[in-house]
Order: C-alpha cells, then sequence, then structure tokens
C-alpha cells in the first residue's frame, strides 16, 4: 500500500478500528484497510492522499449528475435553515414533499401519479412488496400473498428485499432468509442460455418457465413480480427482446402486479428518466426508484404506483396503510431531489447519456478482442464485462484468482475506479461523462485486462 500522509492515515486508521463496511470482506479489510476518499468533482474522485481517480462506478450506480456541485449545496443547505425535518406521517406533509410527489407523478409514465417516500432503494422494494400484499387482500384476494423474482437478482439489503433478490454471493450461511412464498426464476441472460437455443427460443422458454410456476402455485397464490429492467448488480444482464412486455402480459393475465425496480435504472442511467417504458416498453403497476433521484447527495427512495392500486387500497376509507419511515418525505432530501431534477433537464443530460452512451457501449465492446473477455454487456452508462477462462466454452476462471478485482486493482493503479463483482467489471458513470472521458476508460481498462491476462498466464493458468 502507498504511504499515507499523516491525515489519511489517521483516518484509515480509525475507519479500520471501529467502521463495519456494507458487504465487509474480513480477511482483506482486517489487512489492508479501506481506501480513504477526501474529495469529489465532476466524474473525478480524489483519495486522502491525493491519488485522482476516474470513477467509472459511479458511487454505487447513482452520483448521476456528477460531484461537488455547488447549487445543489446551496438547495440543501437552504431547506436545512427553512425546515430541517418535518415528519409526514399520517396526515402531515411539507411543501418539497408535495412538490416532489408532483413532479414524480408528470415524470413517471402511464397513471402511477401516487408516491410513497422511503429511506433508499432497498425500503421502497420492502414497501414495495407490503403494498403489493396490502391490494391483493383489499381486492378480496387474501391468499395472493406470493412474490416472484429473478436469479441474478439484487433487490435491496432488509430482510425482505435481501430475501427477494437472490444474487450469488449475497446469500450467507450466517443468515437466515425468507423462502416461504418468495419464488425465483431462471436469470434472463442471453449469453448463459441453454446450449442449442437463441435468443427468441430463450425468451419463450424464460415465459414459459413463469407460466408453469403459477400453473404449479396457483394463480389465487401469486402476488407480484419484482424484475430490473437491466440486471444491474446481478451482471448488467440485459434480457431477450420482449421478454420483459411478455413477461407483463402474463403477469396482467394472472392479476400479478408488475413491480419494476429502477433504483438503477432511472434518472439517466440509459438516457431516460424511467427504462420501463421508454426503453422496453412495459407500463410498471409499481416502481421503485432511488440512487439518481438525488444523485447521492442524500438518501431517499421512492415507490410510484398507480392510481388503481390507491384506488383499490382507499376504497374502504377506515384502512391504514401502516408502512413508513421517519425520514419519508424527508424535506432536504426531497428539496436536494428537486434540485437534482431541474440539473438533468436543464442540461439535457438525458440526452448526453444516450450520446455518449452509444460510444462508451461501442468503444467497451472493443474489449472483446482480449483473450479473457467473453463478453461486454449493456446499454448506455451500464455496461458490465465478463471475464472467463475460455471464450468458446465460456468457463470460469476460479474464484480463488479473484480476476475482477484484479482488474480493478490494476485499474486503480492507472487512476481509474471500475466495479468488481466476481469475475465481472461493471461501470456505471456520471450521466456527465464526456467522450475523452469514454476513451480514457476504454484505454486504461483494456490495458489492465491485458496486464492480468498477461500475469495469468505467467501463473500458469490456462486462457482458452
Amino acid at each position: 500500500m502507498t504511504a499515507l500522509n499523516f491525515a489519511a492515515q489517521s483516518s484509515w486508521e480509525m475507519d479500520r478500528a471501529h467502521s463495519l463496511h456494507p458487504w465487509t470482506n474480513f480477511g482483506p479489510f482486517e489487512d489492508q484497510g479501506a481506501l480513504v476518499i477526501a474529495r469529489g468533482q465532476g466524474a473525478w474522485l480524489w483519495d486522502a492522499n491525493g491519488q485522482k481517480y476516474f470513477d467509472a462506478v459511479g458511487g454505487l450506480w447513482c452520483t448521476n449528475i456528477g460531484l461537488g456541485r455547488p447549487e445543489m449545496a446551496q438547495a440543501i443547505a437552504a431547506q436545512a435553515e427553512r425546515l430541517a425535518f418535518s415528519n409526514t406521517f399520517v396526515d402531515m406533509t411539507n411543501d418539497p414533499a408535495a412538490r416532489l410527489s408532483a413532479r414524480l407523478a408528470s415524470l413517471a409514465p402511464g397513471d402511477l401519479n401516487r408516491v410513497h417516500f422511503t429511506t433508499g432503494g432497498s425500503t421502497a422494494i420492502d414497501t414495495a412488496a407490503r403494498m403489493v400484499q396490502y391490494y391483493q387482500s383489499c381486492m378480496g384476494r387474501p391468499a395472493k400473498m406470493g412474490l416472484v423474482a429473478r436469479d441474478h437478482s439484487y433487490h435491496g439489503s432488509t430482510f425482505l428485499s435481501q430475501s427477494i433478490g437472490k444474487r450469488p454471493g449475497d446469500r450467507v450461511d450466517q443468515f437466515r432468509y425468507k423462502t416461504d412464498g418468495i419464488y425465483h426464476l431462471s436469470v434472463p441472460d442471453p449469453y448463459r442460455a441453454p446450449d442449442g437455443m437463441d435468443e427468441a427460443a430463450f425468451c419463450t422458454w424464460l415465459v414459459a418457465e413463469f407460466e408453469a410456476l403459477i400453473a404449479r402455485e396457483g394463480a389465487e397464490t401469486i402476488g407480484g413480480f419484482f424484475a430490473e429492467p437491466i440486471q444491474a448488480s446481478g451482471g448488467v444482464i440485459v434480457p431477450p427482446e420482449g421478454y420483459l412486455r411478455r413477461m407483463a402480459e402474463v403477469c396482467r393475465k394472472h392479476d400479478i402486479l408488475f413491480v419494476a425496480d429502477e433504483v438503477v435504472t432511472a434518472f439517466g442511467r440509459l438516457g431516460h428518466w424511467f427504462a420501463s417504458w421508454e426503453e422496453f416498453g412495459v407500463q410498471p403497476d409499481i416502481i421503485c426508484t432511488a440512487k439518481g433521484l438525488t444523485s447521492g447527495y442524500i438518501p431517499l427512495g421512492a415507490v410510484i404506483f398507480s392510481d388503481r392500486i390507491w384506488a383499490a387500497m382507499a376504497a374502504d376509507g377506515a384502512r391504514w396503510f401502516t408502512s413508513g419511515y421517519t425520514y419519508s418525505g424527508h424535506p432536504v432530501a426531497c428539496a436536494a431531489a428537486l434540485r437534482n431534477i431541474e440539473i438533468i433537464e436543464g442540461e439535457d443530460l438525458l440526452g448526453n447519456a444516450a450520446r455518449v452512451g452509444a460510444l462508451f457501449e461501442q468503444r467497451l465492446a472493443d474489449l472483446e478482442a482480449l483473450p479473457i473477455v467473453g463478453q461486454v454487456r449493456g446499454r448506455k452508462l451500464m455496461i458490465c464485462v465478463e471475464n472467463v477462462a475460455d471464450k468458446a466454452t465460456k468457463a470460469l476462471l476460479p474464484d480463488d484468482l479473484a480476476v475482477g478485482k484484479r482488474i480493478s486493482d490494476a485499474c486503480e493503479a492507472m487512476g481509474l475506479m471500475v466495479r468488481p463483482i466476481g469475475h465481472l467489471n461493471v461501470m456505471s458513470p456520471p450521466l456527465v461523462i464526456t467522450e475523452g472521458d469514454v476513451d480514457f476508460v476504454a484505454r486504461v481498462l483494456g490495458k489492465a485486462i491485458a496486464q492480468v491476462a498477461d500475469s495469468l498466464v505467467r501463473e500458469g493458468v490456462r486462457i482458452g
């Protein structure tokens, strides 16, 4: 590890002695500690020792408008001075929460005109799951409580949201998960489709699998289907053409609510406010969002749902929807989201994401020529490199080689941050990315992958 200056060393030591990080890997953490980040500007980060990095991870899929925006700091400070907190339970609200509700309703597709604020993506999914069950009960279908998701999905880290998700590596022996009433279908990954299936046949097979699950369990027991338009942390899985639309048709046929987990894909990641309708032609019943909603400046999530669901839940008049959080509709967070949306709109960052995102796809696709790159996939500013031992068979390298981490470490040494997830390297840069930035990412990542491939060969690892 590079020698640290006094301030960096102090932060490093305090963190190592006292912090439990999300997804802590205890051995490496106790040995190496954490990288201390001190400053951010646009798409760039500086660590506490002054080293500069291009953040191709975008924080965690979230720093959409870039860091260091004085107008965001001013909006946050002004709201904190005016009204730092106001609870929104039962029959109270505040101006930023009310205005943001209306703004989200105007941006969301179809009749998604109702909003319930949460603290982030995990709590949005948790709330949506309870909303599915509440709605089905209000419709006179009290047995229709089952929830369906997919393998390799990530829906959050609360008890319920992590039980709905099923990403490899998230399920550990030391935790217990809810299993009754939660079902998982195959990951819709065309790269790993069964042998002999083209994309169209694979799509039909996946839809038939959903129909078979419903037939086996009974439509009267399945209440909601949860789907990321593109499975993000599960490997940037872009489903087969027509898959989401056909799955939504199955949902409508059986009175199953379609819940779009757009925690990652909303607010510009694919060049749209929301990806479900504009990118995939699907009208969800519920959209869950967070991350790009405030570009990471303040924690905030939202469940955006249809007038039809509201009408069913409210029909009795005497019911209580007993779900919410102390910080639901937090005025400072909502003020930050409103300013964030203004910036995205005023600077045409959706357009930039679409234009530069197309170049990002193209330039990174060239990496498939490298010996360990099996596939580069994704759309716009949401890309994954899948590293393999054999390009023909798609066989993976052994887990203990930590190929994704080796590549990300090599990138870091050259001033680039990419995210390692097992054998994958994932990127989701801010929407302010430029064509020059794309060239930098492609060049450095390509060099890092080549270096790691060479080192693997020198270690005697067979590369097919």
